[in-house]
């Protein structure tokens, strides 16, 4: 139940292209310190609760638990939400023997694009695509539970 993820910044468009998948998700937050993470992640088609743990201290590895609930009870849980929620549309890419994750925000957090990758351990090698950017592991304010917070729209450029 260990996560082990990298995180870097998209400079343009081209993962689109190779994308196999597209995926609306809206999530919000019933807890974000900084000990753990409690999120309600809605897609277009089920629910998740997901439990995540403090960072490790490069921030690549954290513990992870995800359980898959209904709809419903996923809307429901939007009611206890901390305020400011995420939305984005997160684009499958296949690059060598691993799959990124292309998450393009949406709302506050418009202009954002961000990449991340899981991996077995932590100096697995993999394929960098060109159309990846500036490694942002372990910067916490990527992490989406400080963009309900502190939205990129905020930032100073």
């Amino acid at each position: 139940m260990i996560e082990i993820e990298r995180k870097f910044l998209v400079k343009n468009n081209d993962y689109k292209k190779d994308a196999f998948k597209e995926i609306h998700i809206k999530q919000g937050f019933l807890n974000s310190s900084k000990e753990r993470v409690v999120r309600v992640r809605l897609t277009d088609e089920q629910g998740f609760l997901t439990v995540k743990g403090a960072p490790s201290g490069n921030g690549i590895s954290r513990f992870e638990w995800e359980k898959e609930i209904s709809k419903t009870d996923a809307e429901a849980l939007f009611n206890l939400c901390e305020e400011g929620q995420i939305e984005k549309t997160r684009y499958l890419v296949n690059q060598g023997s691993h799959t990124f994750e292309v998450d393009e925000f949406y709302g506050e957090n418009e202009g954002l694009v961000v990449a991340e990758i899981e991996l077995n351990h932590v100096t697995e090698l993999f394929i960098k695509p060109t159309w990846l950017d500036k490694e942002v592991t372990g910067d916490i304010k990527y992490y989406n539970s400080q963009l309900s917070k502190n939205p990129y729209k905020n930032w100073t450029k």
